[in-house]
């Protein structure tokens, strides 16, 4: 499985965080780009679970924050789905 599809949402996380004015949000999405970075140096992949429940909370923010940080918001998510259709399962 190929772990550079969540580098590559950490990073997308990291330019959306930067992205807003929203301190709340900037936390969020900073903690998520956070995980995933994690994520992507782990000895294990994560599974279907928790990619889901990352999914749901990144769409939240996305619909929460619109315009360009949602636009980085679904960057990163489709590098999540790109990963998530590499795990075994579901």
């Amino acid at each position: 499985m190929s772990r550079e599809h969540l580098a590559d949402a950490a990073e997308s996380l990291q330019t959306a965080a930067d992205a807003t004015s929203n301190d709340d949000a900037r936390e969020r999405l900073e903690n998520q780009s956070s995980e995933f970075e994690d994520l992507a140096n782990a000895d294990r992949g994560p599974d279907h679970g928790k990619l889901a429940r990352h999914e749901h909370i990144l769409t939240d923010i996305a619909d929460e924050e619109g315009g360009e940080v949602a636009e980085h918001v679904e960057e990163a998510l489709e590098s999540i789905r790109a990963f998530r259709s590499t795990v075994d399962g579901v």
